[in-house]
């Protein structure tokens, strides 16, 4: 005798909402599957411009049947004047889409002034070629109106991908290659539990805080402005070693008189964006620091002004209010900042995936590699090259996208 085996498939459908958005239609909807006790295996809603989207995976109990609960949604669905779809799973599929859940998922973030179908284009082509599968897109910027776009508005796009890059370097130079063709910003971050989690933030400052050299303009009243300036840009590009380019320039300082010091501070150019950038990290609780080769009178004027946690960074000798062309104490260089950085995490009780370091020279390049953050800001190419992210276009405020704030947070 051969007994036929009537065991029940479990019935797994995908239901998808659109139309008009009006508050009360994923309760009305829901509503209905509560009556079934129905599990609800997967959903996602999102609202484009009062238009909804919504999808819900869910199960079939096997004394249920769909029938009945498919006739009542299309029922709602008629009320709501929305439009319904519904499409059979099959069981192998949802098994199939289970075992990958394991896979890494990252955050590509697009900033730019005006937000255009090649930037999407450009850079969802990337991700596509590098295996990467999109699972969400969404907005961090404001609405943006057609006209009159003010100079400082952005554009701002976060997209959720998961998978295995198959070529991490080549996919960073692409990214790279865009956004100096299309003049804007591009991050890749993997989505881990220490990128929601940033607690302390370090800045670089001269060309970076702020939009100038203070020993140019230092020199500059000295009377030794070129020479100074051209051992700086050959420092900065690694050409030369920072300490010993340091010592020499300095040295030509000798004799300037100390209130040049206080006139250069009380005209000091701040980078854009960094007052917004630092009274949101202030009003969430993030701790903020200045590691810098320049000196330490300048970045205390920074330090009430924008109120920042830490200053680190040289100390001009001052002898009878003239400068001695010495510096006192340690010279802080690419690999003090490094050891400062470390220093300072192990105070906040933080680990160092919890930073961020953000420079613009080859000496904040031992900082930017050991952060969980590290940020090229309107960098030298070696020092782009290197890093793990770069900003070219944007001000210092970008870099609270790429920690996922939304427009809504930072204007409150």
């Amino acid at each position: 005798m051969v007994t036929k085996n009537t065991k029940k498939t479990k019935e797994i459908i995908l239901l998808n909402v659109s139309g008009p958005d009006k508050p009360g239609q994923t309760a009305s909807l829901t509503n209905i599957l509560m009556q079934y006790d129905i599990n609800i295996l997967d959903i996602g809603q999102s609202v484009i411009h009062d238009d909804l989207n919504l999808g819900i995976l869910f199960e079939v109990p096997e004394e249920a049947g769909s029938s009945p609960i498919l006739k009542d949604i299309l029922f709602k669905a008629y009320e709501l004047g929305v439009n319904v779809r519904f499409t059979p799973i099959p069981a192998e599929r949802y098994a199939d889409w289970v075992a990958h859940q394991g896979k890494p998922r990252y955050i590509v973030t697009i900033i730019s002034h005006k937000l255009k179908a090649g930037h999407l284009a450009k850079v969802t082509s990337i991700i596509a070629e590098q295996g990467l599968n999109i699972d969400a897109i969404s907005r961090l910027s404001g609405r943006t109106p057609i006209d009159d776009v003010e100079p400082q508005s952005k554009a701002v796009v976060e997209i959720s991908v998961r998978g295995i890059p198959s070529d991490l370097k080549k996919m960073k130079s692409d990214f790279m290659r865009i956004s100096s063709e299309s003049s804007l910003d591009i991050a890749f971050q993997e989505d881990n539990v220490f990128r929601r989690n940033r607690r302390l933030i370090c800045f670089d400052m001269d060309s970076t805080l702020i939009q100038t050299e203070v020993i140019d303009e230092l020199a500059r009243y000295a009377g030794v402005g070129d020479e100074v300036s051209a051992i700086t840009a050959s420092a900065m590009r690694g050409e030369i070693d920072f300490r010993q380019s340091f010592l020499k320039r300095i040295s030509l300082l000798k004799g300037l008189d100390e209130s040049v010091m206080k006139q250069i501070a009380e005209n000091l150019p701040i980078t854009d964006g960094a007052e917004r950038l630092f009274k949101t990290l202030k009003r969430y609780g993030y701790r903020t620091a200045i590691l810098s080769g320049g000196f330490t009178y300048f970045g205390n004027y920074l330090k009430n002004k924008l109120d920042i946690d830490y200053v680190f960074a040289n100390e001009l000798e001052i002898v009878n209010g003239k400068l001695t062309g010495n510096n006192v104490g340690d010279i802080v260089d690419g690999a003090r900042k490094a050891e400062i950085l470390k220093l300072l995490a192990f105070k906040e009780d933080i680990h160092l995936e919890q930073v961020i370091a953000v420079g613009d020279g080859s000496n904040d390049l031992p900082m930017l590699q050991l952060a969980g953050l590290g940020i090229a800001f309107h960098a030298k190419p070696k020092v782009q090259e290197s890093a793990q992210h770069s900003i070219s276009a944007g001000g210092l405020d970008s870099i609270l996208y790429f920690l996922g704030f939304r427009d809504r947070d930072i204007n409150q």
